[in-house]
């Protein structure tokens, strides 16, 4: 059984917010997690990075266009962080509470490999990722879903499913709000005479 939830990105308000929009889905069976982003519009404002002829695990991709989501198990306040460049660059980290307490790389996911398109259309960004090494299948999770976008001009815009803060904060739990239920709740919901 499967838990899939469509969204859209809304931007942090800015002057310099470009006229794109960000769409997507995100799916979980048992402990894959799948990830799809869709960045529409006017593509010739954003600063893209190009392809990395080795892609690798990288620190502070965000000071650039970067796709990210943020897993946090419910009720427990740690929480993962991953980073996906246009680039091919990634990386992931584990955070023990709110932003960088206990701030350090997850190394029990050793790859985070996924699939970035450009087209007429726009651009496309793929990941597929095992959480088995630090998930359990039943376990429900609370998700943020979040881009930088950087323009031209080289302004960094902030996006995200919502922005709780004055600030913009993707590491704010109040954001993580999108919920994938696991396998065994699903059963649970499912089971006849439970309603």
């Amino acid at each position: 059984m499967s838990s899939v939830n469509s969204f859209a990105l809304i931007p942090f308000p800015s002057q310099h917010v470009p006229k794109v929009n960000i769409t997507g889905e995100i799916e979980r069976t048992s402990s894959l997690l799948s990830v799809r982003y869709h960045l529409r519009g006017s593509l010739e404002d954003i600063l893209i990075p190009a392809r990395a002829t080795s892609p690798s695990r990288k620190d502070e991709l965000w000071k650039a266009t970067c796709f990210e989501f943020f897993l946090a198990l419910k009720d427990q306040p740690g929480y993962w962080e991953f980073n996906l460049a246009p680039s091919g660059d990634w990386n992931m980290y584990h955070m023990d509470d709110y932003r960088r307490i206990g701030f350090r790389e997850e190394t029990s996911i050793a790859e985070l490999p996924f699939d970035f398109k450009m087209d007429k259309d726009g651009v496309s960004l793929d990941v597929h990722v095992n959480l088995s090494t630090i998930i359990q299948p039943g376990q429900s999770l609370q998700v943020g879903i979040t881009a930088v976008i950087q323009t031209k001009d080289g302004d960094e815009t902030y996006w995200a499913l919502t922005h709780p803060a004055p600030n913009p904060d993707f590491h704010l739990r109040e954001s993580f709000i999108l919920a994938l239920t696991g396998e065994t709740d699903l059963a649970q919901q499912s089971a006849p005479g439970d309603r």
